[in-house]
């Protein structure tokens, strides 16, 4: 299991994104050497976990609970079957692009030690939007995205450190509960029912998810 590049994004103008000045940093591209990976604050004030990295709209990105994203360069090769055309690592707009782990799998509460010094803490899967399908340029590209839940993993930094391309990665903490960054992804989305389910992972789950299943199980009990 490691890191196959870390990727960084500049401001870039987009019609697609509601980001106060029009521009997103999802066109993400490997970067030369280690990059620093800190918590960022929290959301609403911090963007990137990543030094280096633009999050344009920190109403929506970013953020303590949202401090980098991971996806799997094997979900890439898959779309790339599916899209037939190149997705070069960083595509998704994701800041690590791994190989070897099982990241849309990976349990709420998870952490990673990356390269012997950082520790990363899975805290939800992503949620397309707008500006992720005006990048992609593909037709129906949020309902494609969200009917293969392979939706890669947020992380919240727990021990800051440098990653770098090539570093190996320790899953060094499992949890015992089955809740993964895919379930939580179609209990958000498309299969609400399953929102109880998120509670088993407690605080570990992303802050707005946590309090969805709070409020649907308070809405649905009898």
């Amino acid at each position: 299991m490691k890191v196959l590049s870390v990727n960084l994004g500049r401001p870039t103008p987009s019609p697609d994104t509601g980001a106060p000045g029009g521009v997103t940093g999802i066109d993400k591209r490997p970067a030369d050497g280690p990059v620093l990976v800190t918590d960022p604050g929290p959301k609403g004030r911090g963007g990137s976990g990543l030094a280096g990295d633009a999050v344009c709209d920190v109403r929506h990105h970013g953020g303590s609970d949202q401090a980098v994203y991971a996806f799997a360069r094997e979900e890439l090769d898959a779309w790339e079957a599916e899209l037939g055309r190149p997705l070069p690592n960083g595509t998704f707009g994701e800041n690590l692009t791994t190989l070897g782990l099982s990241v849309s799998g990976a349990r709420i509460g998870e952490r990673w030690r990356i390269g012997g010094g950082a520790v990363l803490e899975v805290t939800s899967g992503r949620i397309p939007c707008r500006t992720f399908a005006g990048h992609l340029g593909e037709r129906g590209w949020v309902k494609r995205f969200t009917r293969t839940a392979a939706t890669g993993a947020y992380l919240r930094v727990v021990e800051p450190g440098a990653i770098r391309s090539g570093d190996p990665v320790e899953v060094v903490h499992r949890p015992a509960h089955e809740v993964t960054a895919a379930l939580h992804f179609r209990a958000v989305t498309t299969e609400r029912e399953l929102l109880p389910l998120l509670l088993a992972a407690g605080e570990a789950l992303h802050p707005e998810a946590l309090r969805k299943a709070r409020e649907y199980v308070a809405a649905h009990a009898s």
